[in-house]
């Protein structure tokens, strides 16, 4: 499984993504994050799903992208040109992976910003090569292994929270994630985009960087549960426990 989380707020985009691949009895660590430059803008494509659709649909991007006449001037053109590649290699693999009893497995997000774009976008990729862009209502999106980090994003995040603080969250959402699913884990890689900067940064995380975060974390999480109020339980807890 995989955990690719993208969060687009006023200040700009966050992007995460876990490292770790298994293949059968094999695990191994990869990147999932890809940085592409198109004239002065630049954006990420992020996936989630069967490694060799991955790689052989960021090659034929790749060599698309770079035999176009002119760049991309807007970020939903490029995710045009990526959807029209997932259909390619869906026709040429889909049906020897559904022979072989396995799906058709890939989706994709792409964040970032293009000359032409007045703002920064953010958009989820299905496995059919349709698309949708992630908005203010609900400002993030997770494919793979979603379930164990939504609750945190959903308590939160708001398209008004500030870069630092979409990152705290996406953390907390990924370390949510990492305990409960075994194939979710560090090395975890993050990309930064700036509202209106073109640029974005990317940064490593391996498990020591964010122990203490996640120790912080779960002793305040038990903390809360001792501090929450229990004058609604009481009449519960009557008669269950022994008096002195």
């Amino acid at each position: 499984m995989t955990f690719c989380l993208g969060m687009i707020v006023d200040e700009g985009i966050v992007g995460i993504a876990d490292t770790r691949l298994t293949s059968g009895n094999e695990i191994i660590s990869a990147k999932k994050v890809s940085l592409y430059q198109q004239g002065l803008g630049t954006f990420f494509i992020m996936t989630s799903g069967l490694r060799s659709l991955r790689d052989k649909t960021l090659t034929y991007f790749q060599e698309a992208i770079a035999t176009r006449p002119e760049p991309c001037d807007r970020l939903f053109k490029a995710v045009n040109v990526f959807a029209e590649q997932i259909r390619q290699v869906s026709k040429e693999d889909k049906h020897a992976l559904t022979d072989s009893g396995l799906s058709f497995d890939f989706y994709a997000l792409v964040g970032g910003q293009l000359d032409h774009d007045r703002e920064h976008l953010l958009y989820l990729v299905y496995p059919q090569g349709n698309w949708v862009e992630i908005g203010k209502g609900t400002p993030y999106q997770i494919i793979g292994s979603a379930a164990y980090g939504k609750p945190v994003l959903d308590r939160t995040l708001q398209y008004s929270d500030p870069l630092r603080f979409a990152l705290k969250v996406g953390c907390l959402a990924f370390d949510s994630t990492r305990i409960s699913a075994a194939d979710v884990d560090f090395p975890v890689d993050v990309v930064i985009y700036g509202k209106n900067s073109y640029q974005i940064t990317e940064h490593r995380y391996f498990k020591q960087d964010l122990a203490p975060i996640s120790e912080w974390w779960q002793e305040r999480l038990r903390n809360s549960v001792h501090e929450l109020p229990a004058e609604w339980i009481d009449r519960v807890f009557m008669n269950v426990l022994p008096t002195a």
